[in-house]
């Protein structure tokens, strides 16, 4: 699939794709990173923090991996927050571990990585809050 931009398409994902790698996770409450993730742990999905700085502490009560590959279970989708600059190689290792969904937090897009990997078949998502777009689907 291209880009994921379909209100429909964006809450199937979010009502069927639950295992997300939440890629430079905070420990700063007033980071995005880490009201995002408080959020979507209220919303029932099961989230793994990826960021080397806190490997093997626990974040919101979830252990921190140094690495995509470390994640000991299969991904749906992996949840960016790092600047464009730093998405390459996180793209290309989860490519390596397999995922889904590949979704661009705001203020993280990096274009080059946007067409690769919606060019090879993986859904991406651009530009859009997972929060919200939970919020936005998921209150029922």
């Amino acid at each position: 699939m291209p880009i994921i931009e379909n209100p429909e398409d964006i809450k199937k994902i979010l009502e069927t794709q639950k295992k997300v790698a939440v890629v430079g996770i905070s420990a700063d409450p007033s980071r995005p990173s880490y009201y995002v993730s408080e959020a979507l742990q209220k919303y029932g999905f099961k989230l793994f923090f990826v960021n080397p700085k806190y490997a093997g502490q626990e974040i919101l009560g979830e252990k921190v991996y140094r690495r995509l590959s470390d994640i000991p279970e299969e991904i749906d989708i992996v949840d960016i927050f790092r600047r464009p600059v730093d998405v390459p190689p996180v793209a290309e290792e989860a490519m390596k571990k397999g995922f889904k969904t590949f979704w661009f937090q705001p203020g993280t897009v990096n274009l080059e990585v946007v067409k690769e990997l919606s060019e090879k078949g993986y859904n991406v998502v651009v530009d859009k809050c997972m929060k919200v777009e939970a919020i936005k689907y998921l209150e029922g």
